[in-house]
């Protein structure tokens, strides 16, 4: 039970931290971590002051939680996400103030700087509406997640996805510095985009194990 013990309260310790850092508010974001043949989640509901490493939900990856707690209603898209992509092992979802803006306006991410590779590529795409906590809205993820390690979701937030819980709230706060940099561009005028060339490097820095990359 040690290293189940330590990813339960791991997730506990993200969720305060979530909140501490401005990247959500209240209980509407959610973390999810691989373990064994399935995922532990956050668990439906509950205040992240009061969660405590025992209400983690364990849940197989044919949808069934195990434990007294109900699992996130967000549990589709982090199942599917983890059984979709062996390279991810954490799944961080929140309500970041500037992504849901861009969000809510469905617009993605652009490679307006070169941290925007950190997630996988030449921009953060914005998964269409669809309800939270439904089939439909995990497989819009699904496809704004190809080749990509985080997206925006319309009207809803964000995810950040990486190997380790780790990795993946690191992810999460660059994701948040890069739309809240994004907005205030727009601010100013129509913001110029890196190249193909220049893009096409700063993909390859981080495939080769830029900063965070080399954290375990």
């Amino acid at each position: 039970m040690g290293e189940e013990q330590d990813k339960r309260a791991a997730i506990v310790a993200a969720c305060l931290k979530m909140n501490a850092v401005g990247l959500n508010q209240g209980s509407s974001g959610n973390i999810s971590v691989r373990h064994g043949d399935g995922l532990l989640i956050t668990p439906s509901s509950i205040p992240y002051e009061e969660m405590t490493p025992e209400d983690i939900v364990f849940l197989a990856m044919d949808g069934t939680p195990h434990g007294g707690r109900k699992p996130s209603s967000e549990w589709r898209f982090h199942r599917d996400i983890l059984r979709a992509r062996a390279d991810l092992g954490a799944v961080v979802h929140a309500h970041a103030p500037f992504c849901t803006t861009l969000a809510i306006m469905h617009m993605e991410i652009p490679a307006v700087h070169y941290m925007v590779a950190a997630a996988g590529g030449e921009n953060i795409r914005c998964a269409p509406y669809e309800t939270f906590g439904t089939q439909a809205l995990s497989d819009r993820v699904l496809k704004a997640m190809e080749g990509r390690k985080a997206c925006l979701m319309a009207h809803h937030g964000m995810i950040a996805a990486e190997a380790t819980l780790d990795k993946a709230m690191w992810l999460a706060i660059e994701v948040e510095a890069l739309a809240r940099q994004y907005h205030g561009a727009l601010l100013l005028g129509d913001p110029p985009v890196l190249d193909e060339a220049q893009l096409a490097e700063a993909v390859a820095q981080f495939t080769a194990g830029y900063g965070q990359a080399e954290r375990s």
